[in-house]
């Protein structure tokens, strides 16, 4: 979020929003609550503020293989609060607008900092706007077999250009990179592997996965939006690329439809297809491969394993339906519903690793 500003004129707002996602069979929930406040600070400063409680509870694969007979992955029980805010201070310049950004973001075992820069220039009369950031993160993980916090930081940077092509048609493309380095595995991720301990016997024996130290990420992104007058509506449609040194690469395309109907009320009825390979060191488990674990921390020259279905292959689809109605020119009132499917595409991670979500939003906004 610290890479995307907002717009440089919004207006003085104060907004609240509640949402639940749930995942099926007893998977992850969350129930998310956030404050935010949007206020000009004189003609040329704008300043927001957000805040954001989160409580997540349920079960999540911890990287073991189901057992035989079972195409059930095993799960394992979590719980967390996260309390998070983050502020954004912007001034406008002649033809210049720079963006300040500042973002904190606590849980039981994770600490993030994190800080953006942003530019927007204006040329050709206002029709094309250039769009330069950095940002970054400096982060604290609390890993249970390690006696310290260890360390985590990226660095951002984007690129963008937005055009006015018409009155009702505007396009944008941008491109992004990321460096994260420091502690990137997941502490609560297992692989296995079925080892010999004597001749004859033969024992599954769980590690922790083990990933680089280091991934670099590249991201282009391009949308399009056009109004169609007649019909009082707006098609958005988007396409991401997304790379990194993991070895995957991921395509995610969505499409939304704005339609208002009379002066109070309108609905965004939305479709978002996403597609991924596997990581280079995703394996369902270790037993036809000749990577031996390495017990302890991480190590950073290797071996690399991970046996977390978020990195193996898989393809999700959503499908939403948004609800906004204008009470008074100072009120409004949304609601949202979107349905969330993954499904692996490997043909040997159970699809019982990969989650069906409900996810419901609600919430309200005050204006002036």
């Amino acid at each position: 979020m610290l890479m995307t500003p907002r717009g440089t004129r919004a207006e003085d707002a104060l907004s609240y929003k509640y949402e639940d996602y749930r995942e099926t069979d007893g998977r992850i929930a969350v129930t998310t609550h956030s404050v935010f406040a949007s206020q000009d600070l004189g003609t040329d400063t704008h300043l927001t503020a957000e805040g954001v409680i989160d409580a997540i509870a349920g079960a999540t694969p911890n990287g073991e293989p189901a057992p035989a007979g079972s195409d059930q992955v095993p799960l394992s029980e979590m719980h967390d609060r996260r309390k998070a805010w983050n502020t954004t201070l912007s001034h406008q310049f002649p033809r210049l607008n720079v963006s300040l950004g500042y973002a904190h973001s606590l849980e039981s075992d994770y600490l993030s900092n994190g800080y953006s820069l942003n530019t927007t220039t204006d040329f050709n009369e206002k029709n094309t706007t250039l769009l330069v950031g950095i940002a970054g993160t400096d982060d604290r993980v609390k890993v249970f077999y390690q006696p310290d916090w260890v360390s985590k930081r990226t660095y951002d940077a984007i690129v963008g250009i937005s055009q006015v092509l018409d009155p009702q048609t505007t396009i944008s493309f941008n491109i992004s990179t990321d460096r994260a380095r420091g502690y990137l595995s997941d502490p609560y991720k297992l692989v296995l592997k079925t080892v010999e301990v004597f001749p004859g016997v033969f024992l599954p024996v769980t590690s922790a996965e083990n990933r680089p130290a280091e991934r670099r990420k590249w991201v282009a992104y391009a949308t399009v939006n056009h109004a169609f007058v007649a019909l009082h509506a707006a098609l958005e449609g988007s396409y991401r690329f997304y790379h990194d040194t993991y070895g995957m690469n991921a395509h995610t395309v969505s499409v939304s439809w704005i339609q208002r109907l009379g002066p109070h009320l309108r609905l965004e009825p939305a479709l978002r297809f996403y597609d991924q390979n596997a990581a280079d060191f995703y394996h369902y488990n270790l037993d036809q491969t000749t990577i031996e674990p390495v017990a302890g921390p991480p190590q950073t020259q290797g071996p690399f394993y991970s046996s977390d279905y978020r990195l193996s292959a898989m393809r999700t689809t959503s499908t939403a339906m948004k609800a906004v109605w204008t009470v008074r020119p100072w009120l409004e009132l949304n609601v949202a519903y979107e349905r969330y499917d993954m499904r692996g595409k490997d043909g040997v991670t159970p699809q019982s690793a990969f989650a069906h979500a409900n996810i419901l939003t609600a919430g309200t906004q005050f204006s002036w």
